[in-house]
């Protein structure tokens, strides 16, 4: 059974931020322990940061190394307070971004842009389940083409009692 456990945001972030070649900028802002299932919101950054690592790799494909070195693949993850009981997590990058016809179905079952073998279509849906039903959140994404994509995930500080 899942129980809300109150965590530290930037501990809880830089364990898996670590494991990746693109370049990370993290901006933690001070963050009071939220309430969470660290197991399920895990799974949450997880999927949003392996989209976005392969975003970045496949935008690679059309670069040069040139290109590659004067603009680097980056990741930008920050944490805030909002209205002092929601706390906030956006992860951005710079990639190619996806065009509003995509953006507009990502978060629903089975849809992905992902060759046959690659992924499922299951992530985001998930994902967006997870912080809707599970944590009382709100899961959004803003993309724009050849600027980036970015995601904003925002749940309770505290959670309400069952």
């Amino acid at each position: 059974m899942l129980h809300f456990q109150p965590i530290g945001f930037a501990p809880f972030l830089s364990q898996f931020l670590s494991r990746t070649q693109v370049r990370l900028t993290k901006d933690y802002g001070a963050l009071p322990q939220v309430e969470c299932y660290p197991g399920p919101l895990n799974q949450v950054l997880m999927n949003i940061l392996a989209n976005a690592i392969d975003a970045l790799e496949e935008s690679n494909a059309k670069r040069t190394y040139q290109e590659i070195e004067t603009q680097p693949n980056q990741i930008t993850v920050r944490t805030s307070v909002l209205k002092d009981e929601w706390a906030e997590i956006t992860i951005a990058d710079n990639g190619p971004g996806m065009p509003e016809a995509i953006r507009q179905y990502i978060f629903n079952p089975f849809f992905t842009t992902k060759p046959a073998g690659k992924g499922t279509g299951m992530g985001m849906s998930i994902s967006h389940q997870i912080i809707t039903e599970k944590h009382h959140g709100h899961l959004k994404c803003h993309s724009s083409l050849s600027t980036g994509t970015e995601f904003s995930i925002q749940i309770p500080i505290r959670q309400a009692a069952s």
